[in-house]
C-alpha cells in the first residue's frame, strides 16, 4: 500500500493572514494598555506617597520645633518676664521665652540719671551685648523689667546705649539678660498653602514648615485643670499641643487634600510656684 505524504504550509506564499495579523494586533494593544495603566498606577501611587512623606516631615518639623522651645521655657528667667504667652486665636499662637545661651548677663554699676541714660556697666563684661539687638533689664527689688532695643555698646568701657527711654531709671545693681523669645503661629494668607511661622526676638517672621493648617494649644495647672489661655505662666505644668498638616497638592484620585494631625505633650521642666 502506498504512503501518502502531507506536507503543512502556510497559506499563501508562507505569510500571515488578515485575521490572524488582526488578532496578534489586538492581543499586542491589550498588553501594551495593561502595561501603560500599570506604569500610571504606580506613577500616581508614588507621587501620592511622596506628598504623604513630605506631608509627614513638614509636620513632624513643626512638632519637635515646638515641643523642643515650649520644653527650654523659663530657663533662668526673672521673675518678671512671662515664660510662655498665649492667644486663642483659631489657629492658637504661642510665644516662648528663655535665657539665651551661653549666657550673657551683666549688671548696673551706676544707676540710670533718667530714662534714656546710657547703661555703664563697669564691672560686667559686655562683649556678649550687640548692637541692633534686644536685651531685657530687671529690677530685682521690685521684680519688675522689660525689654528693650540696644542700638550700641563699648565693651571697652562697659556702656550700652539705647534710642527709646526706659519705663523708669533703673538702680545700680539692676540685671541685664540676654533672652531668646520664640514666637508660633500659622500663616493663612495662602488659604490652600498655610503657613508655619516662626519669629524670634522680635525680628521678621520666617517659614518653618510648609503646609500647616491649624495649630492647637492647651495648658495644664498643678491642680490637673485644662484651658486654652495662660493666666500665669509660672504655674503651667505641661502643654498639649496638636499640628494639623496637609498635602501640598490634592490626591489624585480623590481629588481633594490629605490632612493628618500630630499630638504631644510637653512637660514644663522650668516653672514653679
Amino acid at each position: 500500500m502506498r504512503k501518502v505524504r502531507r506536507t503543512l504550509r502556510w497559506s499563501g506564499s508562507g505569510g500571515f493572514t488578515l485575521a490572524e495579523v488582526l488578532i496578534a494586533a489586538l492581543i499586542s494593544a491589550f498588553v501594551v494598555t495593561a502595561a501603560l495603566q500599570l506604569f500610571i498606577d504606580q506613577s500616581e501611587t508614588h507621587l501620592v506617597q511622596a506628598g504623604i512623606t513630605d506631608m509627614q516631615q513638614n509636620g513632624r518639623a513643626a512638632i519637635d520645633e515646638l515641643s523642643a522651645r515650649i520644653r527650654q521655657a523659663g530657663y533662668m528667667l526673672p521673675l518678671s518676664v512671662e515664660a510662655l504667652q498665649s492667644w486663642n486665636s483659631n489657629p492658637d499662637t504661642i510665644a516662648v521665652a528663655f535665657l539665651s545661651e551661653p549666657a550673657c548677663t551683666a549688671s548696673l554699676s551706676v544707676a540710670m540719671a533718667g530714662t534714656a541714660s546710657e547703661l555703664r556697666c563697669e564691672d560686667s563684661d559686655i562683649g556678649c551685648f550687640q548692637s541692633d539687638s534686644w536685651a531685657y533689664i530687671y529690677d530685682p527689688i521690685n521684680e519688675t523689667g522689660e525689654y528693650f532695643f540696644i542700638t550700641g555698646l563699648d565693651a571697652s568701657s562697659g556702656r550700652i546705649y539705647h534710642t527709646t527711654p526706659l519705663s523708669t531709671p533703673y538702680a545700680a545693681k539692676a540685671q541685664l539678660y540676654v533672652i531668646d523669645y520664640f514666637k508660633y503661629y500659622v500663616d493663612k494668607s495662602d488659604t490652600l498653602h498655610p503657613l508655619f511661622m516662626m519669629q524670634k526676638d522680635g525680628g521678621d517672621p520666617v517659614v518653618y514648615a510648609d503646609n500647616i493648617g491649624d495649630l492647637q494649644f492647651e495648658y495644664v495647672y498643678p491642680d490637673g485643670s485644662v484651658r486654652d489661655t495662660i493666666s500665669l505662666s509660672r504655674y503651667i505644668r505641661q502643654v498639649n499641643l496638636d499640628v494639623m498638616v496637609q498635602t501640598a497638592d490634592k490626591d489624585l484620585w480623590a481629588e481633594e487634600y490629605r490632612h493628618d494631625t500630630l499630638s504631644t505633650k510637653v512637660k514644663i521642666r522650668n516653672l514653679g510656684l
